[in-house]
């Protein structure tokens, strides 16, 4: 979970007129806690957010806001009344209890994205369409709402506001995978694998099937799940579907990168006319972008912990004279919770509190 936080910008968090009542499945995971504190940063309108996960976490205790409550175990009758569900579990959790969510009435928020298939179900991130201008009229009885990959959601924004310097002839981006995707199973196998490299001592491979620790990888084992490829292709088909058909499709490598948290990007993009950095990055400029001066330190992952902005910084490329490198960091559960929240926040338009018949 992060420990500091910029204000998030827009839009501004939704006043308390009607009450919900919202549940948070895998609420003792890193996306879960994030989704908790969002929820509070934002002054959700809920008067009862309940937390719920598998039997490891039950019984644990997470504050929310100025409260403390009790893990309790996900089973159907918990959904009962509840107006709101946000999915920050284990895809393999998600797909057992979201239709006990469903057919007791709540609003499906999905962060795990594994619901992207079912009917009705709709990819979004309000970031991305204030930026076109295309916010998704609320629907009485949405389907599942998936919120689209962080990668997704930086590349989606980057790519839109470069659109607007030039022709974009081409984007090819590498990206760095933290452990936190894993959640804390993830990390901890990489602190782990750190440990016992030092102290010459057999690696942990149940997460990763491979070494992470001091390592930089393209593919991981197996027995690891998903692949790095399922991933990829997961960005790829969010962007797509959040961006729109006019904008450009970025080629794309994923590494997992021995970091625990935050991910870090390097887009390489070639422009129809040579580049100008400053008036390029008055193009990239603007809600939830944060772009280093000449003189200032690169954007790193650790330093986007807990920051809602995407960090950027741009550097000309000395071979091609229509070409730049964008160096991006972004706190990956972050964006990934805001994006369920905001999600929520604009379906309580037409959201009736209790079961819809």
């Amino acid at each position: 979970m992060s420990e500091s936080s910029k204000p998030i910008l827009s839009p501004a968090p939704v006043t308390r007129g009607k009450l919900y009542r919202a549940a948070i499945v895998g609420a003792g995971s890193l996306r879960g806690k994030e989704v908790a504190e969002v929820l509070n940063e934002r002054n959700f309108p809920a008067a009862d957010i309940r937390l719920l996960d598998d039997d490891e976490a039950m019984g644990q205790l997470e504050a929310m806001g100025d409260e403390v409550s009790f893990i309790q175990r996900v089973r159907a009758e918990q959904f009962e009344h509840v107006d709101f569900t946000f999915f920050a579990s284990d895809p393999d959790s998600t797909r057992r209890s979201w239709k006990d969510a469903r057919d007791a009435g709540s609003t499906i928020l999905d962060l795990s994205g594994v619901l992207e298939n079912e009917p009705g179900a709709s990819v979004r991130s309000l970031w991305i369409e204030r930026e076109r201008g295309q916010v998704a009229v609320p629907d009485l009885q949405p389907g599942p709402c998936v919120t689209a990959h962080p990668v997704a959601v930086t590349l989606a924004l980057i790519l839109l506001r470069a659109k607007k310097a030039g022709t974009i002839s081409r984007a090819v981006t590498t990206i760095f995978e933290p452990a936190s995707e894993h959640g804390q199973r993830g990390m901890d196998e990489l602190h782990q694998q750190t440990v016992n490299l030092l102290s010459f001592q057999p690696l942990p491979k149940d997460v990763y099937d491979a070494q992470v620790a001091f390592n930089m990888l393209a593919r991981y084992g197996q027995k690891s799940h998903p692949p790095l490829s399922t991933v990829e292709a997961r960005i790829l088909r969010n962007y797509g579907k959040i961006v729109g058909p006019d904008a450009i499709e970025p080629s794309l490598l994923l590494l997992q990168a021995p970091i625990f948290h935050g991910y870090a990007l390097a887009l390489f993009l070639e422009m129809n006319q040579a580049v100008d950095l400053p008036s390029f990055s008055q193009f990239l400029a603007g809600d939830h972008v944060s772009i280093s001066g000449i003189d200032e330190d690169w954007p790193t992952n650790v330093g986007s912990s807990g920051q809602s902005d995407i960090q950027l910084s741009l550097k000309a490329d000395p071979v091609q004279p229509n070409g730049l490198w964008i160096w991006a960091a972004a706190d990956n559960l972050r964006i990934s919770a805001i994006t369920a929240v905001e999600c929520a926040e604009s379906m309580t338009a037409t959201r009736t509190t209790g079961k819809i018949q």
